[in-house]
């Protein structure tokens, strides 16, 4: 018995390891709340974004995961998985209060995967392009109503270094306080690295 007691310790522990191991790694991002297909890196095959929430967790997090597909392989691969990029509906920093804006949208246009936002009435989009093996920030739009008869709209070409600002009345379409500035980048920004509050800072 004195000889077999360490082995059974040894197994207990390892099993507890396992189970703890199982447990730390277990996905709790289980709500999809949206799901989109579409070619984003040019092979003519379906690829996938799916937006997912943890309803488990009092902040409500999100999560954005990239899939492409694969040459010869019927399986996708996960690019890109990130938490970061959206603010959870319920911030810490809120002692339990929403956080007053729309889950923003995803779809796939011309190839390029657009993020749509609307942060205290700041409607922006956000253009990524998978490139480099990464999704790079490539485009940037943004417009917000004054409550009246006038707009400001914001585009910024990240890869030409361009910023342009400028007014329109609705139902107009001559521009407005027209403003161009150059805007340096030494790196396009990666989808995985971006967080929701960097974002707003373009």
């Amino acid at each position: 018995m004195k000889k077999l007691l360490p082995h059974i310790l040894f197994l207990f522990s390892f099993n507890t390891s396992v189970f703890s191991q199982s447990i730390k790694n277990k996905d709790t991002f289980t709500e999809i709340v949206a799901q989109e297909e579409g070619d984003l890196n040019n092979d003519k095959k379906p690829d996938k974004v799916i937006l997912e929430m943890d309803v488990k967790s009092d902040t409500r997090p999100l999560r954005v995961q990239i899939f492409l597909s694969q040459p010869n392989i019927k399986t996708s691969k996960l690019i890109v998985s990130s938490t970061k990029i959206i603010e959870s509906q319920y911030p810490k920093n809120r002692n339990g209060q929403h956080n007053g804006n729309p889950i923003p949208d995803f779809f796939i246009e011309d190839g390029n995967l657009q993020m749509l936002t609307d942060i205290n009435d700041l409607k922006s989009r956000y253009t990524f392009k998978f490139q480099n093996g990464n999704f790079e920030l490539i485009k940037i739009s943004r417009v917000i109503w004054d409550g009246k008869n006038k707009t400001s709209e914001t585009e910024i070409d990240l890869v030409k270094g361009i910023k342009i600002e400028f007014d329109q009345e609705l139902g107009s379409d001559k521009i407005l306080n027209k403003k161009q500035k150059s805007v340096k980048f030494k790196l396009l920004p990666k989808i995985q690295d971006l967080t929701f509050s960097q974002l707003e800072t373009y």
